[in-house]
C-alpha cells in the first residue's frame, strides 16, 4: 500500500534566524520519528512572517538567499534523515523579496521551488516580488514517486492555482500558511481538493502567533468510495490551536484509483469556453482601485 505522510509543523517562530533554524531542525527530527515522508513548515518561517507593524525596510532586511546556511541546513538535514523537508523563507530578490518554499527530497536535493504568486497586494505584501508559475515535481519517496506542487496561503483564494497544479498531474499540494484557519478558508481548501481530486496539506502557525490560530489541516480529495452510499468526509486531519506536529497520512492507492474512475478534475472540462479567465478585466465594478495585474 502506497502512503504519503506529511508532518505539519505547527510551530511558533523564535526571535532570531538562528533560533528558528535550531527549532526547525529539532521538529524535523521529531517528524522523522513519527514516520513522516515530508516535514512542512508554516509560511515564511525564516522570520516567522513578521512583516506587519514593522517598517518595510526592516523586514525586507530579513531576506536571505537560497544558498544561505538557514536553507542549506535543511537540505543537509533532509539527506541525513532520509525525509523530505519543505522549508519556507523570505528570499532575497533585489529590493522586493519573495515569499518562497523550497522542497528538498530525502536525498537532500532540491525537488521543487515555489514563490507565492498571489501576494496580498492590498496590504504590506505589495512589497514582495510575485512568483511566476506553479511548478510541480516528482518527489522520490520510499513508496515511489509522488507528484507534488505547492501553493502559499492567499493562493488558495484562487481556483486557478489548484487547477493549474491539477493539470500538471499534481497528486499532493503543500500549502504553507500564516492566517486564521476559519470555516471559510477551510471550505476553500476542501473545495480545491474535491474539485481537483488531489490531496492538500496546509501548515499554519499556532494560536500563540498573532493573527494565526493553528488548525493546520489536510484533505485527501476522495469524496466517494465504491460500496459507500454517500459522500465521505475528505478531511483527514485538522489540528487544534496548540503548537505541535500533526500528521496527514494520505492513502495514495485510494487517491490514484479514484482519479482514474471519477468525473471531477479534468474529465469534462470545456477549456475553449474559459478564455475570459485569462484576460485582465480592469473595469469590472467589483475590483478594488488598487488592483494590479
Amino acid at each position: 500500500m502506497a502512503r504519503f505522510k506529511v508532518a505539519l509543523l505547527q510551530i511558533a517562530p523564535e526571535e532570531s534566524l538562528l533560533a528558528n533554524k535550531e527549532k526547525g531542525v529539532a521538529f524535523c527530527r521529531r517528524a522523522k520519528a513519527l514516520g513522516a515522508d515530508v516535514a512542512l513548515f508554516p509560511e515564511m518561517f525564516s522570520n516567522g512572517y513578521r512583516i506587519y507593524n514593522r517598517p518595510v525596510a526592516d523586514w525586507v532586511a530579513d531576506a536571505i538567499s537560497e544558498t544561505h546556511d538557514f536553507v542549506e541546513t535543511f537540505a543537509c538535514l533532509a539527506r541525513e534523515l532520509d525525509m523530505a523537508v519543505g522549508i519556507t523563507f523570505l528570499e532575497q530578490c533585489g529590493e522586493n523579496p519573495k515569499n518562497t518554499l523550497v522542497l528538498f527530497d530525502r536525498h537532500g536535493k532540491k525537488a521543487l521551488k515555489y514563490s507565492k504568486v498571489h501576494t496580498c497586494d492590498f496590504d504590506t505584501e505589495r512589497h514582495l516580488t510575485r512568483g511566476d508559475g506553479f511548478p510541480v515535481a516528482d518527489l522520490d519517496t520510499r513508496d515511489g514517486p509522488v507528484r507534488v506542487g505547492a501553493m502559499i496561503c492567499y493562493d488558495r483564494e484562487f481556483p486557478e492555482s489548484a487547477r493549474s497544479l491539477m493539470l500538471q498531474g499534481a497528486e499532493i499540494v503543500l500549502v504553507p500558511n500564516a492566517c486564521p484557519m476559519e470555516i471559510n478558508r477551510l471550505a476553500q481548501l476542501r473545495a480545491r481538493a474535491f474539485e481537483n481530486m488531489m490531496g492538500i496539506a496546509t501548515c499554519n502557525y499556532p494560536d500563540t502567533v498573532p493573527d494565526c490560530n493553528g488548525h493546520s489541516n489536510a484533505f485527501d480529495g476522495v469524496a466517494y468510495l465504491p460500496g459507500e452510499p454517500d459522500s465521505r468526509d475528505t478531511c483527514i486531519v485538522e489540528a487544534d490551536g496548540s503548537e505541535g506536529i500533526f500528521l496527514a497520512d494520505f492513502d495514495l492507492d485510494m487517491l490514484r484509483a479514484y482519479r482514474k474512475s471519477e468525473v471531477h478534475g479534468n474529465a469534462y472540462r470545456r477549456p475553449k469556453l474559459y478564455a475570459m479567465l485569462c484576460e485582465s478585466i480592469r473595469e469590472a465594478p467589483f475590483l478594488r482601485p488598487d488592483y494590479r495585474e
